[in-house]
């Protein structure tokens, strides 16, 4: 079955584009889930929560609702002396796992982690700090995809993050890749002009709408992926002012309805994408 969600919920620029305008904060979770299956925990990445936090968001959400959460820096910016940071993060993780919410954890290494011995050292090393979690992995540069690499992460079992972004020199293509139980594939947009622009604040990186044509590109590719997939996740990065959400209700259109897994009916869900 295909999951699709965005990366992140809590966004004050969603109100009136995904929540009501008047949504509290405070209960942005539940409205999530009641309209999706999955979300991708991005802020994970910047520091690490309480379990007590993660505990909350478990107990919040829906019995089958999946949350994926995104490696601490530490665990994919720094390659040394980090034991703790791992240790620290699975406590961290550890409510999602007792209730079964656990989709899986996600990589994400920098441009600048490339595909050499110290660092496919590194990814072993990663698998031994993560013992028995469902891993996927996204790397960003385009030099991991080699055969190599690929029977190293299935021999890992860990996933491959197929990604959609701007088609840059060095970048990750497009590519449709299964190297685990799990299919990936994550929307950053495809801004060429504000990627890598230092100048530019963050969030104008993934300020991209996607057209239903664009999307459809996808479609035989998600397709491939489930049919040798245990689960595929299609996630939206392109979050800024409810841009990801349209796209993730446009995707689901797009897909056939019966390998998708069923996304919430509130009229103002379906106006995302039909606006």
């Amino acid at each position: 079955m295909i999951y699709i969600g965005t990366a992140g919920f809590s966004y004050q620029d969603w109100k009136g584009q995904f929540y009501p305008e008047d949504q509290d904060k405070r209960y942005m979770l539940e409205y999530y889930s009641s309209r999706f299956p999955v979300v991708e925990v991005n802020s994970t990445w910047h520091a690490l929560p309480s379990p007590r936090t993660i505990l909350s968001m478990a107990r919040r959400t829906p019995r089958k609702f999946q949350f994926i959460v995104k490696a601490y820096q530490g665990l994919t910016h720094r390659y040394r002396d980090n034991e703790e940071d791992f240790r620290r993060f699975l406590e961290v993780i550890r409510p999602l796992e007792d209730y079964g919410k656990l989709a899986c954890v996600l990589a994400q290494f920098p441009w600048g982690f490339k595909n050499d011995p110290k660092n496919r050292d590194y990814l072993h090393r990663f698998r031994e700090l993560m013992p028995g979690r469902e891993l996927v992995v996204e790397f960003r540069n385009e030099g991991w995809v080699t055969v190599e690499t690929l029977e190293l992460l299935r021999e890992l079992d860990m996933g491959f993050c197929c990604v959609d972004e701007p088609r840059l020199k060095g970048l990750v293509r497009p590519h449709v890749i299964l190297t685990s139980r799990i299919g990936y594939v994550r929307f950053h947009g495809r801004n060429y002009e504000t990627w890598w622009d230092r100048n530019r604040e963050s969030w104008e990186r993934y300020d991209y709408l996607y057209s239903e044509d664009e999307l459809r590109e996808w479609v035989p590719g998600i397709l491939e992926l489930d049919r040798g997939a245990e689960r595929t996740y299609a996630i939206f990065n392109n979050h800024y002012r409810g841009k990801a959400p349209r796209n993730a209700v446009m995707l689901a259109s797009l897909l056939p309805a019966e390998r998708v897994v069923p996304l919430g009916t509130e009229e103002g869900a379906q106006r995302l994408w039909e606006e």
